[in-house]
């Protein structure tokens, strides 16, 4: 079975197994992005709520990550696993990873729904949520009922790239999609008709990802390529340890933003408070509110970046496992390019239109310096996306390929030594501005080590090999 619906992926073009596998995968992390812009953009042009509804999304938001980073984590390294083990004939692994999976991202989402319950307040603090009192009140009201819906969110985000590498990435999209138009429909309805502020938000978005789940969970009872049986589901520790090595990557993607989040909102509390003008009580939280939406556009970019690179972890999976060295390597030629591609006409977009950015999240209810702080921050933060883009997919790459403890390595660099550490160094010298100036610096000094990697992953791949092809 596993061989009749899978062994298309060392036989098709590379160029059509990857528009085949990254445009549903683009579209489905898109669309998962889109739940909290979605939820910014609705709350930013509601008078009522504005740059404080915005302000409290922003400390929210990186907790919201923390569940996507362990879903991911679960998710992607099945993905790759399950993938790499159908290439190379090993079915009983296939299913039991599956399984084990399914498991894991249920204990592990129950567990972290708790300790947020328990100790909102202490993590709403440690993100920045008290630069002001109505900032914190609004932010800990979308909090509460984020959390309530972290199990299916979770579920929902590690089943689908599970759904993926059993080739079917078209169900992958539209089950994100679905719980997506589903949060787009209701948020308008709760936020301006009823009024129910942050909570219509977070209510909105909960329901759409009860559907994705729903729909996920549907799916994997009726899967392809691999049978999933009752003794599929354990935790199956042997085969956890090696997934979970192939997520870490992903793991680390997220987690890192997390931390630099909060690193990022502290020093705007910090050297906002120094500043002539956002030292005002009424303007404290235009800074916060900011760099929230700069993330956000950053988001989308890096969500079509992500989603090519993910896109073609079942299909590098599979050739590696193949030996099919020589199909590997044309992946990579293309992913480089298309990602190079992305970065650069994000570039444009965020050096040439920032105020029409803007202008989506509300800009016409806020102050002249919520504007300028804003075309400054996307022009400084984000003036190097395509050396960001060209990171991402190699990240990524090397993890699809098996090489988890390189992938590991530079995406640590990336997000935590440079991403965190420049943002709590820089603005020591340069204050509110170095916060703006940590992004494009991290950039920068990453892509000269992934450069070196690249390099050695081509001649890697170009020797010859079992299965390859000159």
């Amino acid at each position: 079975m596993e061989e009749r619906e899978t062994a298309f992926l060392e036989r098709e073009p590379v160029g059509r197994l990857m528009r085949k596998y990254a445009v549903p995968c683009i579209i489905s992390l898109l669309v998962a992005a889109l739940y909290n812009i979605v939820d910014q953009i609705f709350i930013a042009n509601a008078s009522y709520l504005g740059s404080y509804g915005n302000a409290a999304n922003t400390v929210v938001y990186p907790l919201t990550v923390v569940a996507l980073a362990l879903a991911v984590m679960i998710g992607d390294g099945a993905c790759a696993f399950v993938s790499i083990s159908l290439g190379a004939g090993k079915k009983e692994d296939a299913h039991r990873a599956i399984g084990s999976a399914v498991v894991l991202c249920l204990g592990v989402s129950l567990l972290l729904t708790a300790c947020y319950l328990l100790f909102s307040d202490g993590i709403l603090t440690a993100f920045g949520g008290r630069v002001n009192g109505e900032t914190f009140r609004q932010a800990k009201t979308y909090f509460f009922w984020i959390t309530v819906g972290l199990p299916f969110y979770m579920f929902g985000q590690a089943m689908n790239p599970v759904i993926r590498s059993d080739g079917s990435p078209r169900f992958a999209m539209v089950s994100t999609l679905a719980g997506a138009v589903t949060n787009l429909i209701l948020d308008p309805v709760f936020i301006y008709v009823f009024r129910w502020g942050m909570m219509g938000a977070a209510v909105a978005t909960v329901l759409g990802q009860m559907l994705t789940a729903f729909l996920a969970t549907g799916y994997l009872c009726h899967m392809k390529a691999v049978r999933l049986r009752r003794d599929s589901f354990g935790v199956h520790p042997r085969l956890a340890r090696r997934y979970l090595a192939l997520g870490m990557t992903s793991f680390l993607s997220q987690i890192s933003l997390v931390a630099a989040m909060m690193a990022i909102n502290n020093m705007i509390q910090k050297y906002g408070a120094l500043d002539v003008v956002f030292s005002r009580p009424e303007y404290a939280q235009i800074p916060m509110a900011v760099v929230g939406i700069v993330m956000k556009f950053f988001q989308i970019v890096i969500s079509i970046s992500v989603g090519m690179a993910a896109g073609c972890i079942p299909v590098v999976g599979f050739n590696v496992g193949a030996g099919r060295k020589d199909r590997v390597c044309a992946l990579f030629t293309r992913l480089l390019a298309g990602e190079a591609a992305v970065g650069a006409v994000a570039l444009v977009i965020v050096q040439l239109f920032p105020r029409q950015l803007i202008g989506i999240f509300g800009a016409a209810n806020e102050s002249a310096a919520y504007t300028d702080f804003a075309v400054k921050a996307f022009r400084t933060y984000l003036c190097l996306m395509p050396l960001a883009t060209v990171n991402k997919g190699t990240f990524i790459f090397l993890q699809s390929v098996g090489k988890a403890l390189a992938s590991t390595l530079i995406s640590l660099i990336r997000e935590v030594v440079f991403g965190v550490g420049f943002a709590l160094l820089l603005p020591l010298r340069f204050g509110l501005d170095g916060v703006l100036y940590s992004m494009p610096v991290s950039d920068l000094l990453t892509f000269i080590v992934a450069a070196f990697v690249i390099a050695s992953t081509y001649r890697q791949l170009s020797q010859p090999g079992e299965g390859s092809q000159k």
